[in-house]
């Protein structure tokens, strides 16, 4: 397993999160929460879904990662980071393309680089 999870915005690194990092307990309650959160339904390119899947929750909060990184939200990224990384270990990289106000986003399990 990959000791690190990169987030790679236009070909370009832009940040790094070290997937050993501690949880404490009430992080992980915070993560908890945001599984709750998620269970009421969550919007991905315009699209509601209504009972969203690991993949999907995952999608919906590498997105909000990118957000976090882009305001320089410490908590934001922080608990995105922790519930990734949580959720689903072997996750290697998210890849994201900008063009204006679109957004394309690769979750990656398979390849460092």
């Amino acid at each position: 397993m990959s000791a690190k999870l990169r987030v790679v915005l236009n070909g370009s690194d832009i940040f790094e999160y070290k997937k050993n990092t501690r949880h404490p307990g009430k992080q992980r309650e915070i993560l908890d929460h945001m599984d709750l959160d998620m269970d009421a339904g969550i919007e991905i390119n315009g699209e509601l879904i209504n009972d969203p899947d690991k993949m999907q929750r995952a999608q919906y909060v590498a997105m909000s990662l990118l957000y976090g990184i882009q305001m320089q939200s410490e908590g934001l990224i922080s608990a995105s980071c922790g519930y990734l990384v949580t959720r689903l270990p072997d996750l290697k990289q998210i890849r994201a393309v900008e063009s204006g106000e679109e957004v394309t986003m690769e979750l990656i399990f398979d390849e460092e680089n």
